[in-house]
Order: structure tokens, then sequence, then C-alpha cells
């Protein structure tokens, strides 16, 4: 559980950085990856959570 763990703060520290760049950029192109991406590594970093939710409730931790 601890790797899960490990790897929705990865995903969410990375997330958070994508939109710190996306709030940066100038150029619109840029802007626009960046926007994607914090949205897809929020949305993997979401699923991670639902998947150790579900673990936990399962293994009746």
């Amino acid at each position: 559980m601890k790797d899960y763990q490990a790897s929705l703060e990865k995903l969410r520290r990375d997330a958070a950085e994508a939109a710190l760049i996306r709030d940066l950029a100038t150029n619109p192109t840029k802007r626009n990856t960046f926007d994607r991406l914090a949205q897809h590594l929020s949305q993997l970093a979401d699923g991670v959570e639902k998947a150790m939710a579900q673990a936990s409730r399962g293994a009746g931790i």
C-alpha cells in the first residue's frame, strides 16, 4: 500500500507542477499542453486513489 501512496503523492506533485508551468506559460500552445498534462495527471492520481480505497475495503483494512 505504501507504493500506491508514494505513486499517488508523486502524481499529485507532478500535476501541480504542470499546472504551475501552465499558469506561467505565455505561449498558448505550451499553456494548452501543460493544461492537458495537469488534467491527465490529476485523473491518474484520482484513479490510484480510487484503487487504494477499493483495495482497502476489499482487504478489510
